[in-house]
């Protein structure tokens, strides 16, 4: 038995999430689809991350335990022959039997894009949330930077969450940039995991703070749960999952993976 690890980008514009789902299109169920044909087993697919319906990836991990005999360039090369447009497989390569997509992950990072034009870009509708107010970055920047660290993350997470609350965010930052000459507003965070709706509800609120509507103070008040008022929810269709890192060397498969095909060609430059 060999186990299996892919990346995976895919548009989530038109998938119900990542995770199956019996509600319409989800990426588990198709890549679990291609599978089959590819290799003629049903296998679950274990994806490092569970993203809504609309959040994008460029750097999704998934692994699925196979008897397959394909050389890894073969499953690579097959499964985007029969996957549909929106998903493709960057890389796939052998990890221990013990890894684990989504409980073997040390590090995720999240980008969030704005488009921040005077009129929005019809090219980036489905890619890029529109806030029509100029946004002011530094002081979103400035506020952000109150996330880093450990921390009870539950006043910006909804639902039900699995154990503890607390999480370890490594780094944000707010940018600018632009695409086409359009402006852009680029909200990036790393952290060891998120809760459900962490980042947008992070993303809403910080919009808020460029738009004047609170300060690094207010925002502060919905960090410790004392201000839910002001807490915003950012569409999804800005959201992606850059990159997930795990732990290991170059002498380890995941380590191996991360020089061969650059796994940080992604991340965030903080």
């Amino acid at each position: 038995m060999r186990n299996i690890a892919l990346r995976i980008e895919y548009d989530g514009a038109d998938f119900v999430g990542s995770q199956w789902q019996t509600n319409g299109r989800s990426v588990q169920g198709a890549l679990e689809a291609a599978w089959q044909q590819l290799t003629g087993e049903r296998r679950r697919m274990i994806l490092a991350g569970r993203t809504d319906a609309g959040v994008h990836a460029r750097g999704q991990v998934a692994n699925v335990s196979t008897d397959t005999r394909h050389s890894l360039t073969t499953i690579v090369r097959g499964l985007n022959g029969v996957l549909p447009e929106d998903i493709g497989v960057l890389a796939a390569w052998e990890v221990p039997e013990e890894f684990h997509a989504r409980y073997s992950a040390i590090r995720r990072e999240y980008r969030y894009v704005i488009d921040n034009g005077r009129t929005p870009s019809p090219l980036l509708r489905r890619h890029a949330a529109y806030v029509p107010r100029r946004l002011d970055v530094a002081a979103m920047d400035a506020a952000v930077q109150q996330v880093i660290g450990t921390r009870d993350f539950a006043p910006l997470s909804d639902g039900t969450q699995e154990g503890s609350t607390v999480r370890i965010c490594y780094a944000a930052r707010c940018t600018r940039a632009d695409v086409w000459g359009q402006p852009l507003v680029l909200i990036d965070i790393a952290a060891n995991a998120f809760l459900r709706h962490m980042v947008r509800n992070l993303v809403g609120t910080l919009v808020q703070v460029g738009e004047g509507r609170i300060d690094a103070a207010g925002f502060a008040a919905v960090l410790d749960g004392t201000n839910r008022r002001a807490r915003v929810l950012a569409p999804a269709h800005g959201l992606y999952l850059m990159a997930v890192h795990y732990p290991g060397n170059s002498t380890d498969a995941a380590g191996e993976y991360a020089a061969s095909v650059g796994v940080t060609e992604t991340r965030m430059q903080l």
